[in-house]
C-alpha cells in the first residue's frame, strides 16, 4: 500500500481521537489500539518501517506516537516479551 495513503489514514484516525479525547495520552493510546485492531499486519509493518526510516515524515504528533507504541510492541514480540495472556501488543 502507498505510504502516503497510510500516513493520511493514520492522521485521520489520530485526528478523530484527538477531537474525542481531550487527554493527549488517551488519544495516542486509542489511535494505537485502533491501528492494532483494525489495520492489517502488513499495513502496521509499513507504517513502522516509515517511522524508522523517515522519522514518520508526514505523521501528526499523535499518529507518530501511536506508531511508536506499535513499534515498541513489535519489538517486544520479536524479543519474546509478550504482555498478559501472551499478547505481544499488550504491555504488562
Amino acid at each position: 500500500m502507498d505510504i502516503h495513503h497510510l500516513v493520511a489514514m493514520a492522521n485521520q484516525i489520530a485526528g478523530f481521537f484527538k477531537s474525542s479525547k481531550p487527554d493527549r495520552a488517551e488519544a495516542v493510546a486509542a489511535t494505537a489500539q485502533h491501528l492494532r485492531s483494525v489495520w492489517d499486519p502488513r499495513m502496521r509493518r509499513e507504517i513502522i518501517v516509515h517511522l524508522a526510516a523517515n522519522g514518520g515524515e508526514g505523521l501528526s504528533e499523535i499518529a507518530r506516537d501511536a506508531v511508536r507504541t506499535l513499534e515498541a510492541a513489535a519489538s517486544a514480540k520479536t524479543t519474546g516479551q509478550a504482555g498478559p495472556g501472551g499478547d505481544p501488543d499488550v504491555p504488562e
